[in-house]
């Protein structure tokens, strides 16, 4: 299989946006390496948010970096970013070649296991670039990854396979919603990275 066929890359919805699964971007020895880096350097914390003015701590764990210490807020909570690692500017180089997008941050997610997910949401908030491109590289555990459309409720799913790069743009956030739903069928950890642009000046 070539890994850099653009033979592969496919719009998985049909209408209203789009949302470019390119499949497998990366080597098994760089998904062994990436996956452990992550796994035991990353600033790891729980997530945080705010719902129905309450504060929620999730099992799932979360790290936000970027390239200086701008501020991101989503679900009511705000966050400062840690300055990139070397191995996130790795895989930020290699997702943007890939992708022919650039990004200035990356929101990563750490799911320890398939009873963890997360419930259906867009990226919409104030500080990401309007329509901008989202880049969901996935490591370790394969996982399942719904979408919806807003209106109609027609639902998409994708299997999203470890060194996997998964890219949302153009109207994606604006008419589908997305989640990553529980499964009792996976036993180990996930670790998801999605590079986004903020609006640094905005």
């Amino acid at each position: 299989m070539d890994l850099f066929s653009s033979e592969r890359i496919i719009n998985i919805l049909p209408f209203d946006g789009v949302t470019n699964y390119h499949g497998i971007i990366l080597s098994k020895a760089q998904t062994s390496f990436y996956y452990q880096q992550l796994l035991n350097n990353i600033l790891w914390k729980n997530d945080e948010a705010i719902i129905f003015g309450k504060k929620i701590i999730t099992k799932r764990k979360v790290a936000w970096y970027g390239e200086s210490e701008f501020s991101y807020t989503y679900s009511k909570v705000t966050k400062t970013a840690t300055i990139f690692t070397k191995e996130l500017l790795e895989l930020k180089e290699i997702v943007e070649k890939e992708s022919g997008e650039t990004y200035n941050s990356c929101l990563l997610n750490l799911y320890h296991s398939g009873a963890e997910g997360m419930a259906y949401h867009s990226d919409g908030e104030k500080m990401l670039k309007k329509d901008g491109a989202i880049a969901s590289l996935s490591l370790g555990a394969t996982r399942k990854f719904s979408f919806k459309h807003k209106e109609n409720n027609q639902r998409i799913d994708v299997v999203l396979e470890n060194g996997s790069l998964l890219v949302m743009k153009k109207g994606t956030q604006t008419n589908w919603l997305h989640r990553l739903p529980p499964t009792k069928k996976v036993n180990s950890p996930r670790i998801n990275l999605t590079f986004r642009s903020i609006m640094i000046n905005d």
